[in-house]
This record gives C-alpha cells, sequence and structure tokens, in this order.
C-alpha cells in the first residue's frame, strides 16, 4: 500500500515522505490514527507542492542567513566591563553580553545561545566570536573588550 507521511513515523518515514507499507499496517494503524493519507494522484500532488514549499523556504531562510552574516562580519561589538587592579576582569564575557551589546549598539537580534567565544576572554582587547546563523552559515564577529 502506498502512503503519503502527515506525520514522522519511527522507522517508516518523516512527514511528506511517500512509503511502501504492509495493507494491514496502513489500512489499520495509519490511517486510523491520521499519521498517513492514501497517495491518490491529488494527495501526491498537494505533497509534491507542499515539499517544493518547504525546500523553497529552507533556501530563503539560508539565504537571509548569509545576507546577515555579511553584515556582522564587518561589526566591531564593544563590550564594557570592570577590570581589577591587575588587568583581569571580573566575572567574564560570553555570549549573552555579546548578543545585549549587538542589540543596543547595532540593533540585531542573535540569538545568545548561537553565539560561542573563540578562546579565553581575559582582560581588555579584541577577540573573535562566532555566530551560528542557520545550520549551513557561520561568520566571525569581533568583540572589543573595553574597561568601563
Amino acid at each position: 500500500m502506498k502512503l503519503i507521511l502527515l506525520e514522522d513515523v519511527k522507522k517508516i518515514g518523516k512527514k511528506g515522505e511517500i512509503v511502501e507499507v504492509a495493507d494491514g499496517y496502513g489500512r489499520n494503524f495509519l490511517l486510523p490514527k491520521k499519521l498517513a493519507a492514501e497517495a491518490t494522484t491529488a494527495n501526491l500532488n498537494t505533497a509534491k507542492t507542499n515539499a517544493e514549499n518547504k525546500a523553497r523556504k529552507l533556501q530563503r531562510e539560508a539565504d537571509e542567513a548569509k545576507l546577515l552574516g555579511s553584515q556582522l562580519e564587518k561589526v566591531i561589538v564593544k563590550v564594557a566591563v570592570k577590570i581589577g587592579k591587575d588587568g583581569k576582569l571580573f566575572g567574564s564575557v560570553g555570549g549573552s553580553d555579546i548578543a545585549k551589546a549587538l542589540k543596543i549598539q547595532n540593533n540585531l537580534n542573535v540569538d545568545k545561545r548561537k553565539i560561542s567565544v573563540q578562546g579565553e576572554i581575559t582582560g581588555t582587547g579584541t577577540y573573535d566570536a562566532v555566530i551560528k546563523l542557520h545550520p549551513t552559515v557561520t561568520t566571525k564577529i569581533k568583540v572589543e573588550v573595553i574597561a568601563e
């Protein structure tokens, strides 16, 4: 029996895939639980259109991430921190501090969990941070740590 999956089903396939299953499994389990639909020509056309729309949306998101990445490469983010007498930081500079600075200085919303600082920030100076904008797009920015 040929079916179009409406939900992800373990060991069978992902949502939107066209699969071949045993007649009893399809009739008695997948169809009554609304996990699949019969693969009629109308349903096949709908599934094909949905797959094309999904692919187009993913491509648009990747293009937007590349554009944002090219803008971010030119940005230098300044983060003000408290410095002790010996030139060491009180606390640390992390993704949340960089995200706040990006929001305030450049009006860019970047999730703090997607920002990772390369190396350890130990004092004032310029450091690199990597931002993962999309599963296929990452970019580097400069983070300048200055005394408060």
